[in-house]
């Protein structure tokens, strides 16, 4: 049976690509980004769920569940994110542009 989520949750959907030859470095970076990220994200009013993973054909992905738009966004402006975690993940080569990452916030409309 699917999770009860409230009629207003959102999910999050974040994605960066590098170069594939860095799929080490980047897992490697990834993990250690999740030691202050997790506990940094689960502080935030609405947090419902997250999700990640690295693809070795050069992408990553985070997935998040919100119970709203409005704490969603808290991610636009979350320090650990928007300059920890970047600082970290471009010293091992990812790059954070138009072209190499997006994040949109998708309103739910079904679950299974």
């Amino acid at each position: 049976m699917p999770e009860s989520l409230p009629s207003t949750a959102v999910v999050r959907v974040g994605r960066v690509t590098f170069d594939p030859s860095l799929y080490d470095a980047v897992v490697a970076a990834d993990e250690q980004t999740s030691k202050y990220l997790i506990p940094a994200i689960q502080r935030l009013p609405g947090f419902l769920h997250w999700y990640a993973g690295v693809s070795p054909d050069g992408s990553l992905t985070q997935v998040s569940i919100w119970d709203s738009e409005e704490h969603a966004a808290q991610m636009d402006n979350l320090k650990e994110m928007r300059i920890q975690a970047r600082e970290d993940l471009g010293a091992v080569g990812v790059t954070f542009t138009a072209e190499t990452a997006a994040y949109t916030n998708y309103p739910l409309t079904w679950t299974a």
